[in-house]
């Protein structure tokens, strides 16, 4: 029996975060197939912004504990679990429940953090990193020697995509205000203002010869244009620009986990066991190793309906 408490942030209904509300009650056992986390670090996402306007896609009925991902230690293991697994630094995304001191989770969602990371750094690319790589390597499907556009290169995301691409030898352009650009020199990122810029024409000079907006249901393109939520009507005008008459963008800005920055369309099969290993590895200095896809779709991702 475990003789801490369990603490919970609640959130009631669509209220202000004042309105949020702190719940106190027993910590629960894991069942078959379950570990029991103690929460060491979680985030506030933009998610969790919609939720709390009641705004995002399949939220759960008021009230509940709102908290996409988390990282934290396994303090019990349920029957069929691993007892070794107890006393592990692990990684999950469970979106919804991660505002609690502890918290349930399936085994086989889980994911060991590589050692030398701590919790608040591995809690940064669970859902950044996840979609962010959802992006580079599922969706835009980049090779070593390609550009890329990113609107949003210093957001929450986007940072880690800039990461992830340089990783794979791959140049980034990236849109931001120009308070932002010393930063992202420093990170070898090609920085455009959009406010003041004629992104268009600027990407145009920037870029390698040949390089066109992917587009929808193509063979990949010497450029990608990976854009976050709030870029798309931008985004539409550059392609406006750069290609006349031509439809669509390719579609890489809708996710359910989506934080103010970069998103992708569909979060099937997030990664996160890749992604820390490949950030473990960085951590190392080695080079980051492609590796297979996730066996199965978290169970808590659903796809957002068609439009």
């Amino acid at each position: 029996m475990n003789a801490e408490g369990l603490v919970e942030v609640v959130l009631p209904g669509k209220v202000e975060p004042e309105g949020l509300e702190i719940r106190h009650g027993a910590v629960p056992a894991a069942g078959p197939g379950q570990v029991l986390i103690r929460m060491e670090a979680t985030g506030v996402s933009f998610a969790e912004q919609q939720m709390r306007r009641g705004r995002y896609y399949d939220q759960p009925a008021f009230p509940f504990v709102p908290g996409y991902d988390l990282v934290g230690t396994v303090l019990t293991t349920g029957e069929g679990v691993e007892p070794a697994l107890a006393g592990t630094r692990v990684a999950a995304l469970v979106k919804v429940g991660g505002w609690a001191s502890h918290v349930l989770v399936d085994a086989a969602d889980v994911v060991p953090v590589p050692d030398g990371i701590g919790p608040a750094e591995a809690e940064t690319v669970v859902v950044n990193g996840i979609t962010a790589w959802q992006m580079l390597h599922r969706k835009a499907r980049v090779r070593a020697g390609q550009t890329i556009l990113v609107h949003g290169a210093n957001g929450g995301v986007g940072s880690v995509l800039v990461q992830l691409a340089q990783a794979a030898d791959v140049k980034v352009i990236g849109t931001a205000s120009a308070r932002h650009h010393d930063a992202l020199r420093e990170r070898g990122v090609i920085p455009v203002d959009y406010r003041s810029e004629d992104v268009a024409a600027r990407v145009r000079e920037l870029a390698p010869p040949g390089w066109t907006p992917s587009r929808p249901r193509r063979r990949p393109q010497r450029g990608r244009l990976l854009a976050p939520p709030r870029a798309r009507r931008h985004a539409r005008l550059v392609r406006q620009r750069l290609h006349p008459g031509r439809r669509g963008l390719q579609a890489v800005a809708r996710a359910q986990a989506a934080r103010p920055g970069v998103a992708v369309e569909r979060v099937a099969q997030p990664p996160p066991r890749l992604l820390l290993q490949r950030v473990g590895r960085a951590g190392a200095g080695q080079e980051p190793v492609p590796g297979p896809a996730v066996r199965r779709p978290h169970p808590g991702l659903r796809s957002p309906p068609a439009r």
